[in-house]
């Protein structure tokens, strides 16, 4: 595939425009407040879509249309999963946690926030908190510049150093200088222009007379969601990536920023309209890309958006497609390092280091946390072979397994403890690895269902041996009233 002058202009010139966005958000961050959740003043679009761009990543664009090409709607199930699991999050999640966490003496972080519910004054939750969000976080952030570097390799001649070294680069920098505004408002954008990218590129494959002759030669199988080969596991697995969203770190920490409780209902609203149509997109894509390739089958079926894109529009808008596709997978990465960031300042440094330390220091602190991160990610990335994919699946199922349960049972049990609270994270995580190992996985089902199950029952169980103070449920019951 041969790159042309537009697609390079155009393709820069939007990468150009985020790393503007990154310097407004620099001088509209005045405090680790606003580094960490732009002050909880995000809007309820800004919100939305920002959950939406880093929550799908890479995986809307490449995968979930690679998939589809090569299996056909069977692979939908896991969106079907997502979206119902997005629902809830937003539905029973989004405006308990911000109002708790506000409520909490103003918790920027979940650590922070889980400490300040269960009032842990040893710090043991927070500590088991923060090192399960950085370990997980920095092998999928790895996982993401790996996505970004192959990206860059394929569509522009690079090497494969230079193009992880290039696109790392980018994300980071906007990161770093202005924290929760830039990623959240690069987010924003990144959000819109991979809508209109998922609706352009189908439609204009399936407008083609060729796609439209091709369309009875389709093999019915691929329009069926049963796929012959699925289980009863299979599907189930694949329903089971909703469970995920409880206790993703990077989407929970968007409902904390949102401008006001009042905003959430909006902000689903958009957020799920969003979602649906962004995933019919990409399946229509998959679809597309059969037919049109059916002649010439792609050596990696998860470049088909990318080949649909160079062959269906113009140069000049070939090259915003493209952009959209490292948007997708910028728009995750940059809020993993965020987290992590916010992880190291708020939860280590602040809390075991400088208590006293100042806002001006403690955002230094977050910005040296991204570089860090970042730096240890881009060493695991810089052989694609060990490219770590296969951990974003962990990550996801640990996230959800681990932190999932415990929000839930913080947000609605007012009779969880402490010790049921460190039980769960540590059961959850536990089982998620654990699960994987065995025979690569027991019965094929997805390590996110038991690791959710096992984790719930063991903070149940922990909380009722070990009850939590007096103390901890009337502040319950306070926040309660808040509602």
């Amino acid at each position: 595939m041969t790159i042309e002058l537009p697609i390079l202009i155009t393709f820069f010139g939007y990468l150009a425009l985020m790393m503007g966005i990154g310097l407004w958000a620099y001088k509209a961050t005045d405090s680790v407040d606003d580094y960490i959740l732009g002050g909880r003043s995000m809007g309820p679009a800004v919100t939305a879509l920002s959950v939406g761009a880093s929550d799908m990543s890479g995986w809307l664009l490449l995968g979930l249309p690679g998939a589809v090409y090569l299996g056909g709607l069977g692979e939908a199930w896991i969106g079907i999963g997502l979206v119902f699991g997005a629902w809830l999050n937003w539905l029973f999640v989004a405006k308990r946690l911000r109002i708790y966490t506000q409520f909490t003496d103003n918790a920027l972080t979940l650590p922070d926030f889980f400490e300040k519910r269960f009032d842990d004054k040893h710090g043991v939750l927070r500590l088991v908190s923060a090192v399960t969000i950085l370990v997980f976080f920095t092998f999928y952030a790895s996982s993401g510049m790996v996505g970004g570097a192959i990206l860059f390799e394929k569509v522009f001649g690079l090497d494969y150093t230079l193009a992880l070294v290039i696109g790392s680069t980018i994300i980071v920098a906007y990161t770093f200088v202005g924290g929760f505004f830039a990623v959240s408002w690069t987010d924003f954008f990144q959000g819109c222009l991979m809508l209109i990218a998922l609706l352009f590129v189908p439609v204009a494959i399936f407008n083609q007379p060729e796609t439209q002759n091709g369309l009875h030669q389709l093999d019915p199988a691929m329009l069926s969601m049963i796929n012959p080969d699925a289980t009863v596991f299979g599907i189930v697995s694949l329903l089971a990536w909703g469970l995920g969203y409880f206790g993703q770190p990077h989407i929970l920490s968007r409902f904390m920023a949102i401008a006001s409780p009042d905003d959430i209902a909006v902000s689903r609203r958009i957020a799920m309209s969003w979602m649906v149509v962004a995933l019919i997109g990409a399946l229509a894509t998959g679809l597309a890309g059969s037919l049109y390739f059916a002649d010439a089958p792609l050596a990696n079926p998860e470049t088909v958006f990318i080949h649909l894109a160079h062959a269906a529009f113009n140069p000049w808008i070939g090259g915003l497609l493209i952009a959209a596709i490292l948007s997708a997978i910028m728009s995750t990465i940059d809020s993993q390092l965020l987290v992590c960031s916010s992880v190291v300042t708020e939860d280590f440094y602040k809390k075991w280091l400088r208590p006293e330390a100042s806002s001006k220091e403690l955002m230094l602190v977050g910005r040296i946390g991204v570089l860090a991160i970042a730096l240890i990610s881009g060493i695991i990335a810089l052989n694609p072979e060990s490219s770590v994919l296969g951990l974003v699946s962990y990550a996801w199922a640990g996230f959800g397994a681990a932190f999932g349960p415990v929000v839930l049972l913080a947000l609605f049990w007012k009779h969880y403890s402490r010790n049921g609270a460190i039980a769960t994270i540590l059961v959850g995580a536990l089982t998620v690895v654990l699960w994987k190992q065995v025979s690569g996985g027991i019965f094929e089902l997805y390590e996110i269902l038991p690791g959710f199950l096992f984790a719930t029952l063991a903070g149940i169980v922990v909380s009722i041996l070990f009850k939590p103070t007096e103390e901890i449920t009337e502040q319950f019951e306070q926040f309660s009233h808040k509602l």
